[in-house]
Parts: structure tokens; C-alpha cells; sequence
């Protein structure tokens, strides 16, 4: 633990040119008297720290000095790609490596491109859970998961009562939510990892298909997914402006068939998920769509519109 804070506090200084105790104590997260005690240790072992006396004083680095701590291991050359997920990063336990890889890269650059990071990070922020998400732990399973989905190790699991072996391929964070893309019996299947029970990590390794595109999977069987998912169809009769609301209101999955079967009068047929669905769905249009059909839908809105003219005729 000491010798991977050591080496914090050297590339801390290398990458920033120098630093008071006060700021090293908070981005190594001890004590004052923590850093002077690491700062004399690294001196000892021949590492040329200095102090600079009065104020605006602190810690420096003898001009010159590089150290060749900056090779980063696999395990911290993996977590920097998710480094724009810091999220995702702490709920798979990987926080701490990313922090030491991005220390590293940072510590690697010339002087004039060590403000980089910061430049980079008040510029640009990936925010991937979905509005209005709740404040929920991660789910239990997503640390012994990820784990496995690094070491390429297959998992003994309980998903919805039943255990399973698997083959962890990869992980999904889909607004806010975990998913699991898993190979069982030679097919490849996705699991919500909330749904999980108990983990637990084999010792025996698996071979990975070297054709499996972990984003390409996703992005077919999301889509997948979301068209089985709309199993009727309601027709309208959309103004122009109705039409540019289509892709807004409408789920993205049916636009497309959507608008390839709009008529010259502005007549579409959209797939949904169910009646009432779509009824929340057409209430969004307000005046520029009309329902054809089926009648039980064209009903409900007329019966929303009669109320609405009630409510605002007073």
C-alpha cells in the first residue's frame, strides 16, 4: 500500500512540476505528517525530492529528474480507455488503477501538455446513467462479473433462481443499467445483472472468440430487443409538423418503418408497444395527428380530446 502511495506522490510531482504538503496530503488522502514522512522516505531511497522554503513552497523534483515508474501494466492500460466512465469505473471496483494509469500517462507528458487532463475534463463529460436515476448501490454481482470479464474465467451464477456456467464476454452500462453479455452453449445471450444471485469465479479459463464485436452485439440485440417489443399497430394522420415530431415521440425502433409507409395525405403506420402506450405517445402530438385506427385508440383520444376542451372552455 506505502509503496504504490510512494510512487503517487513521485509522479504526482513529476507530472505537476510541484506541490505543497496540503495538496499532496489530499490527492493521496492522508495526513501532512503522512507526506513528510513519504517525502523523506523517497529521499532516502535516492529519489532527488526538495523542499522549497517560504511562500508558495512545497515539493519539487530535481529539475531533470524523470522517473521510469511511467510503464503501465496491463490492468492500468485497460481501465484508462474507461477513464470517461468514472461511474462505471467505481461500481466495477476499478477506480484505483485508473487513477494510477492516469497519474502515469499524465507524468509521461512534456511540461507544455501536462494541463491536458483538465483542459480535456472541463471541456467534455460523459454522463451515462439516464435522467431522473435513482441514488441505488450497483448491483452485487457486477464486482465478481467484472472481475471475470477481465480474467477471461467462467462463473458458476444464480440468475432468476436457477445456477448457470457462463462465459462473461463483456459488460453494458445502458442508462444507468448493468448487463452481462455471456456465451452458454455456444450461443451468446444478455442477462441484467441485477437479476443475478450469487457469483462465483472458476478457476478454469475460457477461450474467447476472436470474431465477437462485444459493441456490434449490443447494438443488434438491443435493437432486436426493442422491436419485439412493439407488437401493434396504430395508423395516423400526421400534419407537416406532426411528421417532425414523429422522431421525438415515436420509439426509435419503429420511425424508420414509419415513415416509409407515409402517404400523400400525411397518413403513417406505427408499430407500438400496446394501446395504451400509444395513447401516451399520440397525447404528445396534440393537435397534429389524427388516429385512424384502431377504434379503441381513436375512442380513448377522443375522449381525452372532449375532456381538454372541457377543462380549458370554462
Amino acid at each position: 500500500m506505502r509503496a504504490s502511495r510512494l510512487m503517487s506522490l513521485v509522479l504526482l510531482l513529476q507530472g505537476r512540476g510541484g506541490m505543497t504538503a496540503a495538496e499532496l496530503a489530499a490527492e493521496l488522502e492522508v495526513s501532512e505528517r503522512t507526506v513528510h514522512r513519504d517525502v523523506l522516505a523517497l529521499s532516502e531511497a535516492g529519489v532527488p525530492v526538495y523542499a522549497d522554503r517560504g511562500r508558495g513552497g512545497g515539493y519539487r523534483l530535481l529539475d531533470g529528474y524523470r522517473t521510469r515508474l511511467t510503464g503501465l501494466d496491463r490492468a492500468e492500460a485497460e481501465a484508462l480507455f474507461l477513464s470517461g466512465v468514472p461511474g462505471a469505473l467505481r461500481e466495477m471496483g476499478l477506480a484505483d488503477v485508473a487513477a494510477t494509469a492516469r497519474l502515469k500517462a499524465a507524468a509521461a507528458l512534456s511540461p507544455a501538455l501536462r494541463d491536458a487532463p483538465e483542459v480535456a475534463a472541463q471541456r467534455f463529460h460523459l454522463d451515462a446513467p439516464g435522467w431522473f436515476a435513482g441514488g441505488d448501490p450497483p448491483p452485487a454481482a457486477l464486482g465478481p462479473l467484472a472481475r471475470a470479464v477481465w480474467n477471461d474465467r467462467r462463473v458458476r451464477a444464480v440468475y432468476k433462481g436457477t445456477a448457470r456456467t457462463l462465459e462473461p464476454y463483456g459488460l453494458v452500462l445502458k442508462a444507468g443499467a448493468w448487463y452481462l453479455a455471456a456465451r452458454r452453449a455456444d450461443r451468446f445471450l444478455i442477462f441484467r445483472v441485477h437479476r443475478f444471485g450469487e457469483v462465483t469465479e472458476l478457476a478454469e479459463p475460457f477461450d474467447r472468440d476472436p470474431g465477437f464485436d462485444l459493441a456490434g452485439f449490443w447494438a443488434g440485440r438491443s435493437a432486436e430487443f426493442s422491436r419485439s417489443l412493439l407488437r401493434d399497430v396504430v395508423t395516423l394522420r400526421l400534419t407537416e409538423r406532426g411528421l417532425r415530431m414523429l422522431r421525438h415521440v415515436a420509439d426509435p425502433a419503429a420511425v424508420d418503418d414509419a415513415l416509409a409507409s407515409l402517404q400523400d395525405d400525411g397518413t403513417v403506420r406505427l408499430a407500438v408497444e400496446s394501446t395504451r402506450v400509444a395513447y401516451s405517445q399520440v397525447l404528445r402530438f396534440g393537435p397534429e395527428a389524427e388516429v385512424l385506427g384502431p377504434p379503441e385508440l381513436r375512442a380513448m383520444l377522443a375522449d381525452a380530446a372532449a375532456r381538454m376542451a372541457r377543462l380549458y372552455g370554462r
